[in-house]
């Protein structure tokens, strides 16, 4: 499950698709969905045509076996669907990434916590990475007062850089 147009220069990794995207069929559609547009500042029509929204697998894993949020994709899982985000990146060249939770944030940038990484900008390639954790709430890493800051930070990165491009689906760039 993907959501994009081949123009566009942002791109969002997810882990893999929830329970409520894959009945809709669409990401970042359930609670995890708002609470990433709240961060965001986006309106649902907005963060859909800012961003080309992809994951590190493509299918839903399925309840984590301690009934605590969604199962994490194996590692084979990974691999079986790492073609497609290669080719993506290579075919879309975006300017902005945003991985988003610790499955996509070690799988593009091979960082191992949050707290080395969420409100600081990386370099991609030639796109600027800027990582979120995962808005789910079954990590306890924002209940933290200061990690909640590093989300603010990082928040205003990713307006800031995609204030610098335009949407990609023919509109202007966000205010």
């Amino acid at each position: 499950m993907f959501e994009g147009d081949g123009g566009q220069r942002a791109y969002i990794l997810g882990q893999a698709p929830g329970a409520v995207e894959g009945d809709e069929r669409r990401p970042w559609r359930g609670r995890a969905g708002r609470t990433l547009r709240r961060w965001l500042g986006l309106e649902e029509d907005e963060f859909y045509a800012a961003f080309y929204c992809a994951s590190v697998t493509r299918c839903y894993p399925g309840r984590a076996p301690s009934g605590r949020g969604d199962r994490t994709p194996t590692p084979h899982e990974r691999e079986l669907c790492a073609f497609w985000r290669e080719w993506e990146l290579r075919l879309l060249r975006p300017r902005l990434i945003v991985p988003v939770g610790v499955l996509a944030i070690r799988t593009l940038l091979r960082v191992q916590t949050l707290s080395d990484c969420i409100g600081s900008r990386f370099s991609y390639g030639d796109a600027v990475a800027v990582p979120l954790p995962h808005p789910s709430g079954a990590s306890g890493w924002l209940n933290d007062a200061a990690n909640r800051l590093k989300v603010a930070d990082a928040a205003a990165l990713i307006s800031a850089e995609l204030r610098l491009q335009p949407n990609g689906r023919g509109g202007p760039s966000l205010p």
